[in-house]
Formats: C-alpha cells, structure tokens, sequence
C-alpha cells in the first residue's frame, strides 16, 4: 500500500492543480492565457511540472479583499451582519416567545393554585384522599 502512495500524491496534486486553472478567472492568471495553463498542466502532470509551475507563477495569489470569491455571484452579494440585540427580526421572535412563555406560566400557576384549592377543600371537608383509600394494617 505504501509504494502506492507517491502516485496517489502525484495524482492529487494534478488534479488540484487543473482544478484550480479551471476555476480561476481570466483576470486572475499570469503570463499565459488560461488554454495554455490548462494544457500544460495536462501534458505536464505526471512529471510535477505542470501543476507546480501553474501552483507557482501561474496565477495571482492575493487575500480576500472586500470580500471577493471566486464565483462571480459571490462577488456582488456581500451579507451584512447585524447583531442580535440590532436586528428588528429577532428581537420580535424574542417578544413572542415571551408572550407564549408567559401564557403558558399563567396556565401553570391556575392549574397549581386549582389543585391547592381542592387539596384544601379536602382537608377541610375530611374527603377522602389516595392514601385514606388502602385498608388499615392489621
């Protein structure tokens, strides 16, 4: 398995390589036309030639700046962030969550103060409860 390994390498970087001249836009790309790169990359793969020079000289490497991609769409639709405690949507969410949570302790607490009701009521009137329904222990 391991002899196998600098072809697989080799093939990788290949396919890197013509990937990437593929993708890159024709403003990108130094020295030659893009046909040309893509054609030397293929005829020069096996050798590490090809997709070296291509990885080296072949194109501009730069870092983002103003958020550019590489696809063209991604280029003209820059998302702009707001933060949570600015955005007029989430605030909103937050306020219906807070009605419904608040609906829902209101239930709650007239269910609890119901059952304390007729606990009392028991109590007070001696009505019978689940522990005075088991017989007496003899």
């Amino acid at each position: 398995m391991l002899r196998y390994l600098p072809f697989l390498l080799v093939l990788a970087l290949w396919i890197y390589a013509f990937i990437d001249c593929l993708n890159t836009p024709e403003e990108e790309i130094k020295g030659l036309p893009k046909v040309v790169w893509v054609i030397i990359i293929l005829l020069f793969g096996e050798v590490l030639v090809g997709p070296i020079a291509w990885l080296v000289v072949g194109k501009v490497r730069r870092g983002p700046v103003g958020g550019s991609t590489p696809a063209e769409w991604h280029r003209g639709h820059r998302g702009k962030w707001t933060a949570p405690d600015d955005n007029p949507a989430f605030l909103a969410s937050l306020k219906e969550e807070n009605t419904k949570d608040e609906a829902l302790l209101k239930d709650w607490e007239a269910d609890l103060r119901r059952r304390e009701e007729e606990i009392k009521r028991r109590e007070q009137g001696g009505g019978t409860s689940a522990s005075d329904d088991t017989p007496p222990k003899a």
